[in-house]
């Protein structure tokens, strides 16, 4: 993007980077396991994060069953507010406070590196999304995003139709291997080839991943209502080198989300190169 300091930060972070780039400004999807529950101030409970388990393939038979439970909860997402937050390794964070029924949400996108700290904001509100990106949107303002032009398989962390930045249920319709590894853990691998641009990972990444890109591992948690609390995926090596694992931990479920239209004088429309940026 124009104005942005891509070098700067992205050194030392080769591998994060190019996981971002096919999301725009966007979003890490997927990701980790903290199958230990809490009770949250709404008196629900749901996650908190811990130590995740590294996501390993499943042996022995698949469990339809297994699938079926993940694939439930994973619809569960639709159906109410909760907050979200995305990690991959020290340098990637994303987090969000998302309302799918209400058609609104907001997220912060924060990444490090050795030389900068960037931070993107995204706030969803019906059809119309709104980004704050250094660089580009000026300060006290937001930039609209004309959500028709952006390309298939870009994410900016939110977008109508997909507020959910991980995609949860499409992810976990690309699952297989599935089995119950606790009373409310699961495992199994995903095949990112049927959903690349969609985790987070581009087309390119995953090619270069080769067969391997077809079994990743992944494992997955349940809350006490059978709401997902957290997924973990083990991406594969790259160029020799171990990939951190991608986390996701869903919490605060049923919270009120307070994400507001700006007003006319705080809206700019986004410039052309945003849309290049971003492969439109």
């Amino acid at each position: 993007m124009t104005g942005q300091k891509g070098p700067a930060w992205q050194e030392g972070t080769d591998m994060r980077t190019r996981q971002l780039t096919g999301l725009g400004l966007g979003v890490l999807v997927t990701a980790a396991l903290a199958t230990a529950g809490c009770t949250n101030d709404s008196g629900t409970t749901g996650a908190t994060p811990s130590v995740a388990p590294t996501a390993t393939a499943s042996s022995g038979a698949p469990d339809a069953s297994a699938a079926n439970t993940l694939a439930q909860a994973a619809a569960q997402l639709s159906n109410t507010s909760y907050k979200i937050t995305i990690t991959s390794g020290p340098g990637v964070n994303l987090t969000g406070l998302l309302d799918p029924p209400g058609g609104k949400g907001t997220a912060t996108l924060h990444l490090t590196g050795p030389n900068a700290d960037l931070q993107v904001k995204t706030l969803l509100v019906d059809q119309d999304l709104y980004v704050q990106v250094p660089g580009v949107t000026k300060a006290g303002t937001w930039t609209h995003v004309d959500v028709t032009r952006l390309p298939d398989g870009a994410n900016v962390g939110l977008r109508p139709g997909q507020i959910d930045p991980a995609n949860t249920a499409k992810l976990l319709s690309a699952t297989s291997d599935v089995q119950q590894s606790g009373s409310r853990s699961y495992q199994g691998t995903l095949d990112l080839t049927k959903v690349a641009g969609v985790t987070g990972v581009d087309q390119v990444t995953v090619q270069s991943w080769g067969s391997s890109a077809t079994k990743v591992p992944f494992t997955a948690g349940l809350d006490d209502q059978g709401r997902l609390s957290a997924l973990t995926i083990q991406p594969p090596a790259a160029n020799g080198k171990t990939s951190p694992p991608i986390e996701i931990l869903y919490t605060d479920y049923g919270k009120p989300v307070d994400a507001q239209r700006p007003s006319a004088s705080q809206i700019t429309e986004a410039p052309d190169n945003l849309y290049t940026s971003l492969g439109g």
